[in-house]
């Protein structure tokens, strides 16, 4: 395995940092405009005044609950601001994981013709995208690292994956995450710690992969399970390192079971990737005996309770359908069990997972 991937061209990290934002942007501008995406959170709140916008830019804010982003969605943003404005010299992505997404790939749409749907997958984008800058409000998803713009569209949720969906620019200010909620933080937060355990456990693992992977989950046990554990100042500037760090093993190497099976439950049922992640976890102790030890500390350290029993209210037809979804991620299953895991896998092992939830 001789991966030559992209990572994002500058990273300006630091307490404040979000005050470079006009300054970067002004060298990319060239008269053109830039459209903002923002998460609709920031709307009417100090953030908003913030925002360098001029009055030929555009700037939208996003509710992206509960629903993460969709082909279609990224489809009428690009046809609606072709269609009143032209290309624009750039677009920036200030929220979590799934705004970051739909800069991304809004980036990538703005060059390639027809829908995003023609090209959920590895390397089917044709053009570069334009300019795109994120800007994460919230840590742990990878996504201001990670090459992938994951969308749900009619037929699969699937990414537009190449190394051109990966940031121009990451701006990781620590004090744009201080006011997230302790669940959200922790849902996010375990997104890290479980790319990192999904990371270490299969065959793609290697020395680049775990050096990130090893550092990213020290922070993460810095920040969850230590004394000093819990929502500080110290700890976000942690957990926003974390999530880079984590975004990038996963890049060296791979996801595995509980990523596919969290799949399955955001297509069919529409839960939040973070927060499908936790559900699954718990209940995959035979394949990461460790990781879910540890994940169980954190769960009780920080008092998170997560639902129990779920499948008992699933109809087979919807436990099939979820299956369906993980199943055909087959780079995920491979790096987790092996080359040969169809032999070792069906689709029934698989609903039988999910009946675990």
């Amino acid at each position: 395995m001789h991966k030559n991937f992209k990572n994002n061209e500058k990273v300006c990290y630091g307490r404040g940092a979000f005050g470079n934002l006009e300054s970067i942007l002004s060298e990319q501008r060239n008269g053109g405009f830039f459209v903002f995406v923002v998460d609709h959170y920031f709307q009417g709140k100090e953030l908003e005044q913030r925002l360098p916008a001029t009055a030929d830019d555009v700037v939208r804010f996003i509710d992206v609950d509960p629903h993460e982003p969709t082909t279609d969605q990224i489809d009428a943003l690009r046809d609606e601001i072709l269609a009143s404005k032209g290309i624009p010299a750039g677009i920036i992505g200030i929220g979590g994981g799934s705004i970051m997404d739909i800069a991304k790939a809004t980036s990538l749409m703005f060059t390639n013709e027809g829908s995003s749907t023609l090209y959920q997958g590895l390397n089917l984008i044709k053009k570069p995208g334009i300019y795109h800058l994120g800007v994460p409000t919230i840590s742990g998803t990878g996504a201001e690292v990670s090459m992938t713009a994951v969308l749900t569209g009619p037929e699969k949720k699937l990414g537009l994956k190449c190394d051109w969906t990966v940031f121009n620019q990451v701006i990781l200010d620590p004090e744009l995450i201080a006011t997230v909620p302790t669940d959200k933080w922790f849902y996010t937060g375990m997104d890290t710690y479980i790319h990192c355990v999904e990371s270490e456990n299969g065959i793609l693992n290697n020395a680049f992969s775990h050096a990130y992977a090893e550092q990213a989950m020290k922070l993460c046990r810095d920040v969850y399970l230590n004394d000093a554990a819990g929502q500080t100042a110290e700890n976000d500037d942690k957990l926003m390192v974390a999530s880079l760090m984590g975004g990038l093993s996963l890049t060296y190497s791979e996801v595995g079971v509980c990523h596919a099976l969290s799949y399955g439950l955001s297509k069919i049922l529409e839960t939040k990737h973070c927060y499908a992640n936790c559900i699954a976890f718990q209940h995959l102790g035979d394949y990461y005996p460790q990781g879910v030890a540890e994940f169980n500390k954190m769960i009780q350290k920080h008092q998170i309770v997560l639902p129990q029993g779920l499948s008992k209210e699933w109809t087979d037809e919807t436990i099939t359908a979820m299956a369906k979804v993980a199943y055909n991620l087959p780079h995920m299953w491979r790096h987790a069990i092996g080359e040969d895991w169809q032999q070792k896998l069906s689709l029934q092992d698989i609903e039988a997972l999910y009946r675990r939830m």
